[in-house]
């Protein structure tokens, strides 16, 4: 070593500080490339994504060779410098070119590295791809022996890398990704997106029309008190019963009975029960896709929701699933509005799903459907206008309320 020229060692020193950054980089790249951007790049044909992915399926022998590689160069610079040292300073040199070459190991080819491949994935990892691919076959009885041991070594705490699977995302984890999307996706179709992942949780109950909500018509009425509903309905299908709701005789299609209503001079209720539809009950527990396919299937558009004592709860109609799917699509969330504060003022009725979606909050949907129903059962009373409280880490105010209900409540912003 003392016949080699300094030039020598110091060039051959650089090459190990820039090998060691390769090493160092590449790693932090090809472990924080997004799995799902990756695969869509295999499904195009990217062949260093290909290559990048096959790499990935054995975390353990990838890592095993990059570590090989990382401490084989960084030894060797290690050793490198220890020589410069003394050559330039006698065994005084040795602590210094210790110090200096931490230093610059930390620098250049560790730190600046590593935050470049965090930062820039793809633009390390798939050049790194087509070397550590050859490579890997090569070096494969050095990395299969290490691997040997430091997988024996994983068995003892009882994990097995031969267990690896790629990332899954769960419901939860797929929604935060869709509710991040807002530089890419407006909030309409957002929310629509929101409303799809969180289908098979949803029940009719969450969407219906509740009982006190329904419009129908009582048979038992005047039939000139019927004539004047039917003609002044803005419903195409209406539920008719007998004093009840809880006594429905069938649905009404106001297109077929317009019909005959202006044609004829001598309407009677019996020209009404003629031409009902039979209801279609609809258990409240029911999911919302099961209910949309069973409204395919029965060839139905509207029907009763009722609960365990038949008792009906509410009308859910075609148009009621799709939105509660979907959301409302042509027109704005009237029921929610949200000012310049961040402040949203709410409709009591609208529902805590709904809202979730809307605001992309976490308020509990298990319970109660609607945020009236949410607030009563936390104050086990209905509150009077202007009292504040503070629900699920949530600021609000009753705006205002009937005898009934709680029909408007503003949300402050969270702090």
């Amino acid at each position: 070593m003392n016949d080699i020229p300094l030039s020598i060692l110091f060039g051959a020193l650089a090459a190990l500080l820039l090998l060691s950054a390769f090493f160092s980089s590449s790693e932090t790249a090809l472990m924080t490339l997004n799995r799902y951007r990756l695969q869509h790049l295999v499904k195009q044909g990217n062949r260093s994504a290909k290559k990048a992915q096959r790499l990935l399926k054995r975390p353990d022998r990838l890592l095993g060779l990059i570590l090989l590689g990382n401490n084989f160069v960084n030894i060797l610079a290690s050793s490198l410098a220890t020589i410069i040292g003394m050559r330039l300073m006698g065994n005084e040199g040795i602590a210094l070119a210790a110090g200096i070459l931490t230093l610059v190991v930390l620098i250049f080819s560790e730190v600046a590295p590593k935050t470049l491949a965090a930062l820039k994935p793809e633009l390390i990892a798939f050049p790194a791809s087509w070397i550590y691919t050859p490579l890997l076959k090569l070096c494969y009885p050095l990395v299969w022996f290490v691997n040997l041991i430091a997988n024996g070594l994983l068995r003892i705490f009882g994990v097995k890398a031969s267990d690896h699977n790629e990332t899954t995302l769960n419901k939860d984890e797929l929604k935060s990704i869709v509710a991040e999307t807002d530089s890419i996706m407006p909030d309409r179709y957002k929310n629509i997106l929101l409303g799809i992942i969180d289908l098979e949780s949803a029940t009719v109950e969450d969407i219906m029309t509740p009982r006190n909500e329904i419009i129908g018509i009582n048979i038992e009425d005047p039939i000139e008190e019927i004539i004047h509903q039917l003609k002044n309905s803005q419903h195409t299908r209406i539920p008719i019963y007998k004093v009840s709701i809880d006594r429905v005789i069938g649905f009404l299609h106001l297109r077929t009975i317009l019909t005959q209503l202006l044609n004829s001079e001598n309407f009677s209720k019996q020209d009404i029960t003629n031409n009902l539809i039979t209801p279609f009950f609809i258990p409240e527990t029911t999911p919302l896709h099961k209910q949309l396919q069973s409204f395919k299937v029965d060839k139905m558009r509207i029907g009763l929701v009722v609960d365990e004592y038949g008792d009906v709860q509410g009308l859910v109609s075609m148009d009621d699933l799709l939105q509660g799917i979907v959301g409302e699509i042509m027109t704005e969330d009237a029921d929610v509005k949200k000012y310049a504060d961040g402040s949203y003022l709410v409709d009591g009725s609208v529902t805590v799903r709904e809202l979730n979606r809307i605001t992309h909050w976490n308020l509990p949907t298990e319970g109660p459907k609607t945020i009236n129903g949410l607030i009563i059962e936390f104050l086990e009373t209905i509150p009077q206008t202007g009292t504040s409280l503070q629900l699920h880490y949530h600021q609000l105010e009753v705006i205002s309320r009937n005898k009934h209900a709680i029909t408007q409540v503003k949300f402050s912003p969270l702090n």
